[in-house]
């Protein structure tokens, strides 16, 4: 590959990485790829193995994709493929830095050793958010997509005793806030000066500081941010049962296919609205269970206090 990335946002899932993506994305030295989550490097996620409702959300026809000439922009696909992913960084060669921010890097066993055997000088990103709150806005977005009709809690158990486990296979609502051994697999390969740890309490109480950091680790000019919107934001069914139908029965996905964007985004409006729900004190309780030990793990691996995670009244 002529043009090698250097620049990998691995995670963690429903954490800030598209808001992230988006505000580095106006930096004139910074170049990503058109596809935000390739996925390349996650070699041991087998795509064969993904349910029917994971598939309908993301784009596979990646053959017919890379026949274009222009790239259009996608949120997520997987690519197997190496001229594949040489495609997404053709255009990229002026520009310092170029990467992608594929979240399934932070989960994946293979992914931290795939990224450094590809390019070993490349710099590491993860933004890291309350493993609890992660974990509610990860099931707001399995509601959203019509994943489940569950409230929290008993979707939680549920996906926690499903018997087949894995990235689009099951939600991982709590393994993906496991962040020590996800974390460590990167420690243990790269350098530390070529990983950063982002916060995001940060990303919400001040982007142009966080984005500075950002820079700064990768020795880029600081820059005025043109647009600090969020990205991602929490959005809600209507109808949770209806959506729910919708999905399993295939008529979301047949809809997507079959409308222009203009009528997709029109029903969009009508059957999604912004989301105010707040995790309870009680859901919270629950599920710091899983939590506690791992985060103090983490705590000492990153060499930071993260003991303000484990108590509702500072969430």
């Amino acid at each position: 590959m002529k043009v090698k990335p250097n620049l990998y946002i691995i995670g963690a899932a429903k954490s800030g990485t598209t808001s992230l993506y988006k505000y580095l994305n106006q930096h004139p030295d910074v170049y990503f790829s058109p596809i935000k989550e390739p996925n390349y490097f996650s070699d041991d996620i087998d795509v064969s193995k993904f349910t029917s409702t994971y598939k309908s959300n993301t784009y596979l026809e990646l053959e017919k994709y890379f026949k274009k000439s222009n790239l259009r922009d996608l949120p997520i696909t997987f690519i197997r493929k190496e001229e594949h992913y040489e495609r997404l960084f053709e255009n990229s060669g002026k520009h310092k830095i170029r990467g992608e921010a594929s979240t399934s890097y932070m989960f994946s066993n293979k992914a931290a050793k795939n990224i450094y055997r590809f390019n070993s000088e490349a710099k590491i990103v993860a933004i890291l958010r309350n493993p609890m709150e992660r974990a509610f806005s990860h099931y707001e977005m399995a509601l959203r997509y019509g994943h489940t009709k569950l409230n929290f809690k008993k979707a939680i158990i549920e996906d926690l005793n499903k018997t087949q486990k894995g990235w689009g296979i099951s939600e991982l609502f709590i393994e993906l806030g496991l962040y020590y051994d996800q974390l460590k697999r990167y420690f243990d390969i790269f350098p530390r000066d070529q990983i950063q740890i982002l916060w995001f309490d940060d990303l919400k109480s001040n982007p142009k500081g966080m984005i500075d950091t950002c820079c700064k680790f990768l020795e880029i000019e600081t820059m005025n941010l043109e647009d600090e919107t969020a990205y991602n934001t929490k959005k809600s069914p209507e109808s949770i049962g209806l959506n729910y139908f919708l999905t399993i029965s295939g008529v979301k996905s047949f809809l997507r296919r079959l409308l222009p964007a203009s009528a997709k985004n029109g029903l969009s409006q009508i059957f999604y609205k912004d989301s105010i729900a707040k995790l309870s004190k009680a859901d919270f309780e629950f599920v710091r269970d899983y939590y506690q030990e791992d985060i103090e793990k983490t705590a000492r691996l990153l060499k930071k206090d993260l003991s303000h995670w484990l108590y509702y009244d500072k969430y």
